[in-house]
């Protein structure tokens, strides 16, 4: 019954179950890992700094949120940036999980919408070191690699 569906105070359907450090759904009762909380503003430069502080630990479904916060908040120009960076962290999620279809994919639809900005360089992040880097990762290497670095 829809009734009974979780949903956040304003009223849309969220999935209240446990997570593991992957971002996949745990039985409910079960131990996970704490969630980013949604719907954060931040500046880009702390969107950064905690995205790659979640990479850095190996959590990349937790820094995809976090970046997609940045994407959804974001005005133009640099919403296709956001999306771009949330997207390179959610195919990193999927080549965690062991989806390479679906890390393929995320991988290079990420660096594409990122590329644009190559010239422009915004907030220090290193679009031609991520779109190179997500090429790597999508032709089947570097995934078990150190975490790209957002920023040069």
């Amino acid at each position: 019954m829809d009734d009974e569906r979780d949903r956040d105070a304003a009223g849309r359907a969220r999935n209240a179950r446990p997570r593991d450090g992957l971002g996949r759904p745990m039985a409910h009762g079960a131990s996970g890992v704490e969630r980013q909380p949604e719907g954060i503003v931040r500046t880009p430069p702390q969107t950064l700094a905690e995205a790659q502080d979640l990479l850095d630990r190996g959590r990349p479904f937790h820094a995809h949120e976090v970046l997609e916060d940045a994407w959804k908040s974001a005005d133009e120009p640099h919403r296709q940036l956001w999306r771009g960076m949330a997207q390179l962290a959610v195919g990193l999620t999927h080549a965690a999980r062991g989806n390479r279809t679906g890390a393929m994919s995320l991988l290079r639809r990420g660096a594409g919408n990122i590329e644009p900005y190559r010239g422009e360089r915004p907030y220090g992040i290193d679009i031609a070191g991520l779109v190179g880097w997500a090429h790597e990762v999508a032709d089947g290497g570097g995934v078990d690699s150190a975490p790209p670095r957002l920023l040069s």
